[in-house]
């Protein structure tokens, strides 16, 4: 019996390859605007009092891991597992990997784009590299988080993986006047 695919809800653009038992796009897009599936990508849900020092509405790096602040006592951890810090208290991890989808959108742009969607200060004072937030973007209940990569903005929207497709295309539909193009997410 052959190993089972795991496929995001997001149709992959050819040419196709697996990764980790998933099926993903190996596209790669030079546009200077850009949208990538990461869905992919390890996410955990942590909770518990203390359990990670990262502020509600915040992102930190703790390592190859981006530990997100999504609520109080809760945090999103993507990439990989954070160094818990409990202290004897009671901590939940959830994973959510294949339960949510993950996109990236990167470029000069990408603010612009977002703004058509989302009715949020996305200005460099208001929403500056790190900061994390819950909004609607396109009618949709969405965890965003501005993670720049190499000095380019770039977003992390993260939903429901029923939803996911919905919002890839609405994000493209968007960018249409800004130049933007799928590409492939490189998750090694």
């Amino acid at each position: 019996m052959a190993d089972p695919i795991a496929r995001s809800p997001i149709a992959p653009l050819p040419p196709l390859v697996l990764r980790d038992g998933w099926e993903v796009s190996e596209r790669r897009s030079t546009a200077d605007l850009t949208l990538a599936d990461l869905t992919p990508m390890p996410k955990l849900l942590v909770r518990g009092i203390g359990a990670l020092r990262v502020p509600f509405g915040r992102a930190e790096r703790d390592g190859t891991t981006l530990v997100i602040g999504s609520g109080p006592g809760e945090w999103l951890a993507l990439g990989g597992h954070p160094r818990l810090e409990a202290g004897g208290e009671l901590v939940s991890v959830v994973d959510l990997t294949h339960g949510r989808a993950l996109l990236r959108l990167s470029g000069a742009g990408a603010g612009s784009v977002l703004a058509k969607l989302c009715a949020i200060d996305l200005s460099e004072r208001t929403t500056p590299d790190g900061a994390a937030f819950r909004s609607s973007v396109a009618k949709l209940v969405t965890d965003v988080v501005r993670d720049d990569c190499a000095g380019t903005r770039s977003y992390l929207l993260h939903c429901e993986r029923s939803s996911g497709q919905y919002l890839f295309d609405a994000l493209l539909d968007a960018g249409a006047e800004f130049g933007i193009e799928p590409t492939g997410a490189d998750l090694r």
